[in-house]
């Protein structure tokens, strides 16, 4: 099974199966087929792509509903640690952190539902970031978390004091402040 559980609902990791051989390697890094028979049918209508250099810290962003976004990340090039907190009101999760490393090597994905705060921070020299989603940007429905919030206490495995941060990003609330309209649904 290509699906990992990471012990929060609906979030899960995706390992596709690598074929290598002398020639390189060869890996389907979607398959609509393999994901529905997990039982998780999405239909993805966007592909985001960014590049970024060691230190940048992204995040944590994340659509409002009926524009929030189930989103399939990975790094194309470079390591990247991808973090998320669940938003989603009633959920057993609600305001747990969880991280992964998604590199270029390892080949790992990350299926973050909608109700997911999603950033990253830049482990490589440079890193290359590709993800699907299932719904289309919507900037009046943009909110986010404050990437520093004491509550979270997330490592973001770079020095924070060297961290390349927007001014948007900065501005962000902590999880307490944040106004968001998810609801966990079993």
């Amino acid at each position: 099974m290509p699906f990992i559980e990471t012990g929060i609902p609906d979030l899960l990791i995706y390992e596709p199966k690598v074929h290598g051989d002398s020639r390189g390697y060869f890996f389907e890094s979607y398959n609509a087929n393999t994901f529905r028979e997990e039982g998780i049918d999405l239909v993805f209508v966007q592909d985001n792509q960014a590049r970024s250099t060691y230190g940048v810290l992204r995040g944590l962003h994340f659509q409002q509903a009926p524009y929030a976004q189930t989103k399939l990340i990975r790094a194309l090039e470079g390591s990247i640690l991808d973090v998320v907190v669940d938003l989603r009101t009633g959920s057993p999760a609600y305001g747990k952190v969880y991280t992964i490393e998604l590199s270029a090597a390892n080949k790992r994905q990350l299926l973050v539902p909608q109700g997911f705060a999603h950033g990253y921070s830049v482990l490589s020299e440079t890193a290359e970031v590709m993800y699907k989603c299932d719904n289309f940007y919507h900037k009046a429905s943009e909110g986010g978390i404050i990437y520093n919030d004491p509550a979270l206490q997330i490592d973001w495995g770079i020095p924070l004091a060297d961290a390349i941060i927007s001014e948007k990003d900065l501005q962000l609330p902590v999880l307490a402040d944040c106004r968001h309209n998810f609801v966990y649904r079993q």
